[in-house]
């Protein structure tokens, strides 16, 4: 090559601008990285804010691909450097408080747990981190010239593969932890359309792909970014117009339902001094009120069937079917002789009923193989239980099936997609028994109603929630808030809610294949961008040369 080409193939990776080198500092960029990790955190539990999470993650994006180094192992390191910090301002920002049930409940010692909560931000990171080093690695260096268009948009599609992928195995790894998953962030915008197609992983995908397209303004000509306006437009337009489809239709009658919070403290649960005020006031609840279900909180009675007077459920019971009502309690049961289960007992249906709980919480519920020492630093009631399966039949209330799932079952979708499976098992109403109070008065109570939302979105189905503290709330079938309790207050929320039937694409998928279908639409995102990112033969440097 002669001198003054080689040259100019040095002088086009270079950042085109003061602004282009100053991101390019690698020192500022990871600083960047985590600030910008923290305002995504900020943008969950907070509907009116989703679709800042977009933009934010747009900025990320641009500041990940202002990289002019030209070797792809360079890239990388750097991409696993900016996915980290992202990572950790992201999940310590939206997982903080973690560290209350661990320091104020547990019992653990501060600086212990605020350890616990870093490290486990920290092994969270490692997801975005390995989906920034592959899409630092297959995008062009940053430079004075514009990506060619057809290498920007597999730039995208590398980033919007990669990003799925990682975001499906930390849902899914060491049982997952998919809170603060982008989809859950575009509740209230038309993304939210593609939830009953793809699920909340495929929204996911769509969010990612419009930060990526509006990442790529900066780095293509004025002719690629009139193609990338045009694929955003086309992109939120589709959205729009799925959330006109209803894929499920009205069926029964609309239930009378009343939904209980008691907001007993944490502190003071599982006292045996505050057993009696906490059982009086739910038995109150349950032999008083005339609705045709009435929801409890997660463990509402925190004691097994055999630990309390036996005329309690029976006159629950009797008091159930003296108003024409049914009502699903939280309770602990057994199963065998040592065995316990975190439960739903149905209580004033024609049949005995109850629900185990399947999906159950690491350290809260199990002990995960090897942490046996970590279990002993906390002073917690912690127990080992048993897992339900997750096919069991509803709850049926005058003809209306009810499917109840406890605490964070409903993170996951595909999951609960196997109530779909069997037919004569569909749902038609969705309720979740809940109790927040480990974690305090905090931004955990909106982030877990708007999974609970996200849930509604991709089934159709309306949901309606119990919890101690918050957010008891009744959730139609298009994924809107009808009704809630403010919470960390004493009362009861009484709603109508009408139940539905019929399959959404994704209940239909996802009952069958759980989430193999989005998995495979990120391969193939991450297939095409590799075609189309990679350099044309004759390479960056012969392209240069001629420009």
């Amino acid at each position: 090559m002669p001198e003054h080409h080689a040259h100019r193939d040095l002088d086009s990776t270079r950042p085109r601008s003061r602004v282009g080198r100053l991101l390019a500092h690698p020192r500022l960029a990871p600083l960047l990285s985590i600030l910008l990790g923290g305002l995504l955190a900020q943008t969950f539990g907070r509907p009116q804010f989703g679709a800042w999470s977009i933009l934010i993650l747009a900025l990320w994006i641009g500041l990940l691909w202002a990289d002019p180094q030209s070797t792809r192992s360079k890239r990388a390191k750097r991409g696993a450097l900016l996915g980290l910090s992202l990572g950790l301002g992201w999940f310590t920002g939206g997982l903080w408080w973690l560290y209350i049930s661990m320091a104020v409940y547990g019992g653990m010692a501060p600086p212990l747990a605020g350890g616990a909560l870093l490290l486990f931000c920290a092994y969270l990171a490692v997801y975005p981190a390995l989906a920034a080093a592959l899409a630092a690695a297959l995008a062009p260096p940053a430079g004075r010239e514009p990506w060619p268009l057809p290498r920007a948009l597999g730039s995208a599609c590398v980033l919007v593969g990669g990003w799925t992928l990682a975001e499906w195995l930390r849902g899914t790894v060491f049982t997952g932890f998919p809170w603060l998953a982008l989809g859950y962030a575009q509740v209230g915008n038309p993304l939210s359309g593609y939830a009953p197609v793809l699920g909340q992983y495929g929204v996911n995908f769509a969010a990612v792909l419009a930060a990526a397209l509006l990442a790529l303004l900066s780095q293509v000509s004025l002719r690629g970014a009139l193609a990338n306006v045009a694929l955003l437009v086309a992109l939120f337009l589709g959205g729009l117009q799925l959330q006109q489809v209803r894929w499920t239709h009205p069926v029964g009658p609309a239930l009378h339902v009343a939904l209980l919070q008691g907001d007993v403290a944490q502190s003071e649960k599982f006292r045996p001094d505050s057993l009696p005020p906490t059982l009086r006031l739910y038995g109150d609840w349950l032999s008083s009120l005339h609705a045709d279900l009435i929801v409890t909180p997660e463990t509402a009675v925190p004691v097994l069937p055999e630990d309390l007077d036996p005329s309690y459920l029976r006159q629950v019971e009797r008091s159930l079917r003296e108003h024409h009502a049914a009502a699903l309690v939280g309770i602990p049961l057994t199963r065998g002789a040592d065995q316990y289960t975190n439960s739903v007992l149905g209580l004033g249906g024609t049949a005995p009923y109850r629900y185990d709980k399947a999906h159950l919480v690491p350290f809260g519920e199990f002990v995960p193989y090897g942490f046996d020492w970590f279990v002993k630093l906390m002073d917690m009631p912690l127990g080992s239980f048993a897992r339900g399966g997750f096919d069991q039949p509803p709850f049926v209330v005058q003809g209306v099936k009810v499917a109840p799932n406890i605490c964070y079952e409903d993170l996951f979708g595909a999951q609960m997609a196997q109530r779909f499976r069997t037919p004569a098992h569909a749902p038609n109403l969705f309720a979740n028994l809940t109790n927040l109070g480990w974690f305090g008065n905090t931004i955990v109570i909106p982030q877990h109603l708007e999974i609970a939302r996200m849930r509604s979105l991709e089934f159709q189905i309306p949901g309606i929630r119990a919890t101690n503290t918050g957010a008891t709330a009744i959730i139609d079938a298009q994924g809107r808030v009808a009704a809630e309790l403010p919470p960390y207050t004493v009362g009861v929320l009484n709603g109508t809610v009408q139940g539905h039937a019929g399959l959404t694409p994704f209940a239909w998928t996802a009952s069958r294949y759980g989430d193999w279908p989005e998995v495979l639409l990120a391969l193939s995102a991450l297939l095409l961008g590799w075609a189309l990112a990679r350099p044309q033969r004759g390479g960056t440097r012969h392209h240069s040369a001629k420009v």
